[in-house]
């Protein structure tokens, strides 16, 4: 349609706008729409050029082309682990300079820290330039810490709790594999399960929504959220207890129609369903956290802070306990987690249609928010979601939280500017439901392939589908350097977006003619499209 400034206003504005059309064009290709430009420096050539790179969203709301290669990404490393017949080769890699460089460096610091202490001098600079260092290990790539555990640790007791059922244990043997099964007629079996596990009830719902809010225990239900991805890790612990072997799983956080969350999980190997069942149930998590139960401090009547000292009570002047001082008060957890009675427990066997299933069902959802799962125009379902939010707004979601000043505790490393219900965790916004864990939880040993691997095995794949070799690129060829915003040699977004269709129809159509040549068809209306 050709714009014409005679037509009426209204048909005017009903006209798509250019640059809509161009997103939706792209859809369609699997163009990233959000791309981020960089600029590249061939060291080769001396030239400059614009780089679009894919912006890796995996939600949906953001970049739908991006989330799907990413659930797609999901689905290859569930599928290639989770029948996996050979034990998986983990080797640490290699330390860079930069890895050693830090280490030789921590060392020297904590020598001259050794020396001014035996010498009575003061060694806060050097403590403190020592906590930078061991961050800076941690963020560099190191698992663990120099020196272990720098800090001593409260001691809790580790007795089960009474009402807990206790669970049998098996040898432990250095496998990950699991038990294989052989047939009359001699075919192997290497089955593996399908397990969900699910919180309990807070009180009865219809179609997700509470029959009688006034009695719903939104309270437990939002401590529950919070805690959920702790009660999981002592899932798998004990999972591996009683199987007696290294188990690997894969598995999907999502949430309920009641807005809970629950875990879809992929285990290699098999146990017996009743013994899955015993581990749920003798599964807890104690939050060891001081009471958060009596409200101290509210409304305009709030804890201020003083340089040197930390929050005080308005009223009184007192300093308020330390998170520290808190927790040497504490006698019992603050909250224990369970999962509920519902556990469903499935057998699944490798390259079956139920295996596919399964593993379709596992990243359904990996491309929408957790709030996703909400009905706009359900009014009950929408109070329903308010009122958890506000169960959520003022509990504290770690020992950083501020709403730990509203029960009377300073929170771990307090700061100027804190405020009761201004925590700025995503476990307070909506569109988490109080679950700020990864939706993802895969074991080390599941794949015997990083995601990035995963990720270089689809590149792999399609080079070669487009008859080109995939070598590695030299790393001191090409500089990278992000692009001021409002640079003048970016192009507009439309533009970009049209090229990168316009470069994924190349592909498409080499892929094409490439098939065609294998399948050994007339190639003359492929060859049409390529022009």
């Amino acid at each position: 349609m050709t714009y014409d400034r005679a037509l009426p206003r209204a048909e005017r504005l009903a006209m798509p706008l250019a640059r809509d059309v161009a997103e939706e064009v792209a859809k369609q290709y699997g163009v990233c729409i959000r791309p981020v430009p960089l600029k590249r420096l061939d060291t080769h050539t001396g030239l400059w050029e614009i780089i679009d790179v894919p912006c890796g969203a995996t939600l949906e709301a953001k970049c739908p082309p991006c989330a799907k290669r990413n659930r797609h990404l999901r689905m290859a490393q569930c599928r290639e682990g989770w029948h996996l017949d050979e034990e998986p080769t983990i080797t640490p890699d290699e330390p860079d300079d930069e890895q050693r460089w830090l280490v030789e460096f921590r060392a020297d610091v904590q020598t001259q820290r050794d020396q001014a202490d035996q010498a009575g001098q003061d060694t806060a600079d050097l403590d403190e330039l020592i906590s930078g260092l061991d961050e800076e290990i941690n963020a560099a790539g190191m698992r663990g810490n120099v020196l272990g555990r720098t800090i001593p640790k409260r001691n809790r007791s580790t007795r089960r709790r009474q009402d807990a059922p206790e669970l049998p244990k098996r040898k432990m043997i250095n496998s990950t594999l699991g038990r294989t099964f052989e047939s009359a007629d001699g075919k192997t079996y290497r089955p593996s399960l399908f397990v969900t596990l699910t919180l309990p009830s807070y009180g009865k719902v219809n179609n997700g929504v509470p029959i009688n809010p006034d009695t719903y225990d939104y309270a437990r239900a939002a401590r529950d959220a919070l805690h959920f991805s702790k009660v999981v890790d002592r899932f798998v612990q004990n999972l591996r207890r009683v199987a007696g072997y290294d188990v690997q799983y894969f598995a999907a956080v999502e949430p309920q129609k009641r807005l809970a969350p629950h875990l879809h999980m992929a285990i290699r190997g098999t146990l017996p369903r009743a013994e899955i069942k015993q581990i749920a149930a003798a599964t807890y998590h104690q939050v060891w956290w001081p009471a958060a139960d009596r409200v101290v401090f509210e409304g305009d009547h709030l804890p201020v802070w003083e340089d040197g000292t930390g929050y005080l009570d308005p009223s009184t002047g007192e300093v308020l306990p330390t998170w520290d001082q808190a927790l040497d008060r504490m006698d019992e957890p603050l909250h224990v987690i369970r999962f509920g009675v519902q556990v469903d427990v499935q057998g699944v066997l490798a390259g079956t249609p139920d295996a596919d299933q399964c593993i379709r069902y596992l990243s359904k959802y990996l491309t929408k928010s957790l709030g996703d799962s909400l009905d706009p125009d359900d009014q009950a379902q929408r109070d329903h979601t308010a009122r958890l939010a506000e169960a959520l707004r003022f509990e504290p979601c770690s020992p950083t939280c501020p709403n730990w000043l509203r029960y009377g505790i300073q929170p771990k490393g307090a700061k100027p500017g804190m405020a009761p219900g201004q925590c700025r965790s995503k476990a307070h916004k909506p569109d988490h439901l109080g679950y700020a864990g990864r939706r993802v939880l895969v074991s080390r040993k599941w794949s015997n392939k990083t995601l990035a691997e995963h990720k270089q095995d689809r590149r792999t794949w399609v080079l070669e589908a487009l008859g080109q070799t995939d070598e590695p690129p030299d790393p001191h060829r090409y500089v990278w350097k992000p692009v001021p915003a409002g640079d003048a040699n970016v192009p507009p977004l439309a533009v970009r977006l049209l090229r990168s269709v316009h470069e994924r129809q190349r592909w498409r159509a080499h892929m094409a003619q490439l098939q065609a040549q294998a399948d050994g068809q007339d190639l003359s209306a492929t060859e049409e499209v390529a022009a």
